[in-house]
């Protein structure tokens, strides 16, 4: 039987292994596996929330070996060490417990097609004391180390005799992620305040979200970077745009300008690239950042039985550039890359991929939602705000639902969250 093996269970990496299981899978024609290094999986654009404790993954997150079970295909957990092309085998590292005791040894699995859908990490640019000292939010364990040493700082602020200090949080990045988290944090002051922190609001919390470029979200039109940037300054984040950072240490960030930024906690999500261990894997063509270079069929240059999508893959657009690192990009990429599987195993050609540009949006909390939308399928895009951003933001999130679940089982979801919201603490305490 025909083995087709995905890594990485992100949202491009878990959608196609949901529609090759329902499609291969169930009926036998395949063997479809999963790997991925955790058990789970979270929607990475909210990772932010989950930073905060306004969403506790506790409750949202997905159970691979669950999924798998009901959509046909199977899972191993595993982190992958190795290619080999030759063989058409890849090797997972050894799985440890706490104490170093090996509880899964080194392995290898067989595959006829391969997807690689790792995702990225998060760029330093080698930038002094920054891997020491800051967190990056781009997975749920580093949301999770947020959220503790968060609530921490908030804890000692408010019970503190003399509250004369800000607690001071830096935001390295002006994209989405540092610009939602920056608003999430007020929120979750809010929060915090009615849950009974004392001298906890607004005032006493001081963010500083730093941009090196012109402006915060540069993938957005200008006049839509300008509206969020103004909100931001308008609950109360200082905004530094034009500010590199060229050090990190214990207390707060250095910037080239001479500025001294103080900072209890500090977040870095200024870059992306791909996992290191994937320079040059297996002799595939790789980018400077560590993206496998693929053709417009999603396949990599150098091997047609490898595939890779998402923020892995480093996809030409038609007009020069790049396919952007995007949650949508992840889903239209899986979507080709299911239908050009399929057509590959008939013989048939395979069809380029087509990036459609949606628009994006960008969530500042319970403050607002601002954002742009279709993209290329019009003139230009057509500026969105307030309460109908905010339902088309959430909506992004129910059309991964619904390729994971389908429309009953998301309908019902829905549900379940809104008794939540009821029956919940507003933001996870603990």
């Amino acid at each position: 039987m025909q083995k087709i093996v995905i890594i990485g269970g992100g949202a491009g990496g878990l959608e196609l292994a949901t529609s090759l299981g329902h499609k291969l899978g169930r009926s036998k024609k395949a063997e479809i596996i999963l790997v991925d290094r955790n058990h789970s999986h979270l929607w990475k654009p909210l990772l932010h929330e989950v930073a905060t404790g306004s969403m506790d993954d506790g409750v949202d997150a997905l159970s691979y070996l669950a999924h798998a079970r009901n959509h046909g295909f199977t899972f191993q957990i595993g982190s992958l060490t190795n290619i080999n092309r030759e063989g058409k085998t890849i090797q997972l590292a050894a799985i440890r417990d706490v104490n170093g005791d090996v509880l899964v040894p080194e392995r290898d699995i067989a595959y006829d097609q391969l997807v690689m859908a790792l995702g990225s990490t998060s760029n330093d640019f080698g930038t002094p004391g920054v891997k020491e000292n800051c967190i990056f939010l781009d997975n749920p364990q580093q949301a999770h180390r947020f959220h503790n040493e968060m609530l921490n700082l908030f804890l000692k602020f408010s019970t503190s005799g003399e509250q004369k200090d800000k607690v001071n949080i830096a935001i390295v990045g002006g994209g989405a992620t540092g610009v939602e988290l920056s608003a999430e944090l007020h929120n979750a002051v809010k929060e915090l305040h009615s849950y009974g922190y004392k001298g906890l609001d607004n005032q006493a919390l001081n963010v500083t979200l730093v941009e090196a470029g012109e402006r915060i979200l540069p993938a957005l039109p200008e006049r839509i970077s300008a509206a969020a940037h103004q909100e931001l300054i308008k609950i109360g984040v200082r905004v530094l745009t034009k500010t590199m950072v060229t050090s990190a240490e214990k207390g707060g960030l250095h910037t080239k300008d001479g500025e001294f930024i103080q900072a209890d906690l500090m977040v870095w999500a200024a870059g992306i690239k791909a996992p290191d261990f994937m320079k040059d894997i297996a002799g595939l063509e790789t980018n400077r950042i560590n993206q496998l270079v693929v053709e417009p069929t999603l396949q990599t240059t150098r091997d047609e039985n490898i595939y890779a999508i998402g923020d892995c893959a480093s996809c030409p657009l038609p007009n020069g550039g790049f396919v952007p690192p995007r949650a949508q990009s992840a889903h239209q990429m899986a979507s080709r890359c299911f239908a050009n599987i399929m057509a590959q195993r008939k013989g048939q050609s395979l069809k380029p991929y087509v990036y459609s540009d949606h628009g994006s949006l960008v969530s500042l909390s319970r403050f607002s939602t601002v954002g742009s939308l279709m993209g290329n399928l019009m003139r230009g895009s057509m500026m969105v705000e307030g309460r109908i951003a905010r339902f088309v933001y959430i909506s992004l999130y129910r059309m991964h639902q619904v390729a994971l679940h389908g429309y009953i089982k998301t309908g019902l979801m829905m549900l379940v969250g809104r008794i939540n919201r009821v029956i919940r603490p507003h933001l996870k305490l603990h």
